[in-house]
């Protein structure tokens, strides 16, 4: 008995885990304002007790994202409070548990800006990625000038000029000895090798910058940083950019 308790436990949690992953479990759309004035008794043996997300809509046009641990009681109070004369029509969508609804209602505001939401939604803990992306241009930026007005120092042949000694290349000092990398351009491959020297080889040639290297391949303006890659570790191929951090 107690086997089969423990085991009708296991089998249970699975089946609860399985639904918690589903965000939304049932939805309504686009349904007339008259009929939640008209057969409240229906809708709401549909959406009594359930918590979820809402929109109110004037017309085609959305005009309110809302978030509610008791639908039915939020949509009748909207038929009355300052909202009552704007939306003709509304959706609703309902969830298992309360966890995400703060930041699916967040998520709406911030995409749809409905006209009668007056604060935007908030993510608590959401990483604003806008700092470094623009950190990413200026260092895709830095590279393309260089590769720009370095074109004419880039072709050195390996028996020609000396690369110059340790400190010239921009990847000395992150390197302690020789490795390979790769550039996969048009569905290609393109092999070269960082020098013990922090020099790259590559087709014959020697470049003091992953972007030089990278512009051998291109042949225009290209941030050699995060398209030439080295295998970390076995099958796990990762941007040379990783070496600065």
């Amino acid at each position: 008995m107690q086997r089969r308790q423990v085991e009708a436990a296991v089998v249970g949690g699975s089946l609860v885990a399985r639904r918690n992953s589903q965000l939304v479990t049932a939805h309504l759309e686009n349904i007339s304002r008259r009929a939640l004035e008209k057969y409240e008794r229906i809708i709401r043996r549909f959406v009594r007790k359930r918590q979820g997300i809402y929109a109110l809509y004037h017309g085609n046009k959305l005009y309110y994202v809302g978030l509610a641990s008791n639908l039915r009681s939020r949509l009748a109070i909207h038929l009355r409070d300052r909202h009552a004369k704007t939306w003709d029509r509304f959706s609703v969508y309902m969830t298992i548990g309360d966890h995400h609804l703060k930041e699916l209602e967040s998520l709406a505001i911030r995409i749809s800006r409905p006209r009668g939401n007056r604060a935007r939604g908030n993510f608590a803990r959401s990483e604003n990625l806008k700092r470094e992306f623009r950190n990413e241009i200026r260092r895709f930026q830095r590279a393309e000038m260089k590769s720009i007005f370095d074109v004419g120092r880039i072709h050195q042949s390996e028996n020609g000029v000396s690369p110059g000694d340790k400190a010239t290349a921009v990847l000395a000092k992150y390197v302690r000895r020789s490795f390979k990398i790769r550039y996969l351009y048009k569905g290609k491959h393109h092999n070269a090798r960082v020098l013990s020297n922090g020099w790259i080889r590559y087709n014959g040639h020697r470049y003091r910058s992953p972007s030089s290297a990278a512009f051998a391949v291109t042949r225009k303006p290209t941030d050699g940083w995060i398209t030439w890659r080295y295998e970390r570790t076995p099958g796990d191929w990762v941007p040379i950019d990783t070496l600065r951090k």
